[in-house]
This record gives structure tokens, C-alpha cells and sequence, in this order.
């Protein structure tokens, strides 16, 4: 079952456009924190749809739809011809295989330049991605440099805390009232 069947070359190019930027909305709305990698996985997601349907139209390359409207060649019927036609019986054959073969490369050669562009425009994408991916890296690095120094200053406080409430404890144990507790005086 052929999904793509009914799509010609620009439908191609919309959807792969539309696929990336649903997956961008999507997964941005579901992961706001990791935005970045999310518009790399974006990109990346792009130049895979190009590239996929470069080859989509390089498997279907017989396909009318990338041949430009162009008939294809066929072969005269030699077997009808008056008085030799039984005797050219076979050369019918095989002038049809030679005009199959020239069909398939003209079909080829029409499909080509099709899947060309595709394949390009998924070379580009690939090319965008690496400074993507390095903004992508830069900004999660900055983000775990906060987060650690946000961890460092609640360890911080928390160990302070920790040494408050040893200080109340020996104090409870040594049997100091709770009025110089309340005062600040030992």
C-alpha cells in the first residue's frame, strides 16, 4: 500500500514541511525546557522527510507523476505487415523491450532531477543543524551551570540549617531554658 501515491512533487515538499513544524509545536508545548533540542530534533526530522522522499520518488521513478506530461514511446506492431509480418513475429518482441528500456530512462531521467532537489534540500538541512546543535549545546550547558549553582546555594542552606538545628539540640540537651533560646543568649 502506497501512502504517497496521490501526492505530487510540491505536495511533497508542503508536507514535509508541515510534518517538522507540528513535531516543533508539538513536542516545544510538551517540553518547553528543552526547547533547543527540540528545534535541532525539528531540523533533523526535515532533512529525514527530504531525504526519504528523494528516494520515495527514485523507487517510484516510472511514476507519471514526475515524467511532466510527457507520453511514453511505444512500439510499431511489425506482425501486421502484409506478406513478411508473420516472419517479424519475434522482432516485435524485442523492439518493445528496447522501447520499454528507453521509457525506463527517460522516466528516469525525468525523476531524477526531482529526487535531486529533495536530496538538496535535505543536504541543507543537515548543514543548518550543526550550528543548531551547537546553540542547542551552549544553551543546555548554561542551563546546568544554573541549575548546579541553584543546587549548590540550596546544599548551602540546607547545611546551615542542619548546623542551627544541632546548636537547638545540644542546647535542649543541656537543659538551658527555653527563654534564652528565645532571647539569643546562651
Amino acid at each position: 500500500m502506497d501512502l504517497l501515491a496521490g501526492l505530487v512533487r510540491d505536495q511533497l515538499r508542503i508536507l514535509s514541511w508541515i510534518v517538522a513544524i507540528i513535531f516543533l509545536l508539538v513536542a516545544g508545548l510538551l517540553r518547553p525546557r528543552s526547547l533547543q533540542w527540540t528545534a535541532l530534533g525539528s531540523v533533523l526530522l526535515f532533512a529525514a522527510l527530504n531525504a526519504g522522499a528523494g528516494i520515495y520518488v527514485l523507487n517510484h521513478f516510472s511514476d507519471p507523476r514526475w515524467s511532466g506530461g510527457e507520453q511514453p514511446l511505444s512500439a510499431p506492431s511489425l506482425s501486421g505487415t502484409p506478406v513478411v509480418g508473420e516472419f517479424l513475429g519475434p522482432l516485435d518482441s524485442a523492439l518493445s523491450g528496447v522501447v520499454g528500456g528507453v521509457n525506463d530512462f527517460l522516466a528516469f531521467k525525468h525523476a531524477l532531477p526531482i529526487a535531486l532537489d529533495f536530496l538538496a534540500v535535505s543536504g541543507w538541512a543537515l548543514l543548518v543543524s550543526f550550528p543548531v546543535a551547537v546553540v542547542a549545546a551552549v544553551i543546555s550547558f548554561a542551563q546546568a551551570r544554573r541549575r548546579k549553582a541553584d543546587f549548590d546555594r540550596y546544599r548551602a542552606t540546607v547545611d546551615l540549617l542542619q548546623a542551627e538545628l544541632e546548636q537547638v539540640k545540644r542546647q535542649i540537651s543541656s537543659g538551658s531554658p527555653v527563654e534564652t533560646l528565645r532571647s539569643g543568649r546562651p
